[in-house]
């Protein structure tokens, strides 16, 4: 439930900002993995994820990755799931379909594998 009420808010936020920001948009989820979870065993969800979101409208020209750190500090995250699309417009319409989706369905899932309590929805804007 949290995550459709968090959905909704980006949606209704990014009708309103979408024709200033015409930059690329992820939504990056900090995520821990769980003990018996392995990097392979996400790798597959995600890409089944994809496939899924790829079937939602607004989510066609969808990109997922997965950032696993390499060395450094990353406080309480094992790694981060980022979905990216190429602009505001088409985040706010996938957010507006996801609900009763058959990427949403794949939410449990996520949870055998890992949790992902925090979230950041960002506007990249590629420097020449």
């Amino acid at each position: 439930m949290r995550t459709f009420i968090y959905f909704m808010i980006v949606s209704i936020l990014l009708a309103v900002a979408a024709p200033a920001y015409s930059a690329s948009v992820s939504h990056t989820f900090k995520c821990e993995q769980d003990d018996d979870a392995t990097e392979q065993a996400l790798i597959a969800l995600a890409s089944k994820f994809l496939k899924a979101a790829k079937g939602v409208k607004g989510g066609e020209n969808m990109m997922v990755s997965l950032h696993f750190p390499l060395a450094g500090t990353n406080g309480a995250t094992d790694f981060a799931f980022v979905l990216t699309v190429p602009t505001a417009t088409e985040w706010g319409t996938f957010a507006d379909n996801f609900p009763g989706s058959a990427a949403e369905a794949l939410n449990g899932e996520w949870d055998e594998l890992a949790a992902c309590p925090d979230s950041t929805l960002i506007r990249s804007v590629k420097v020449e």
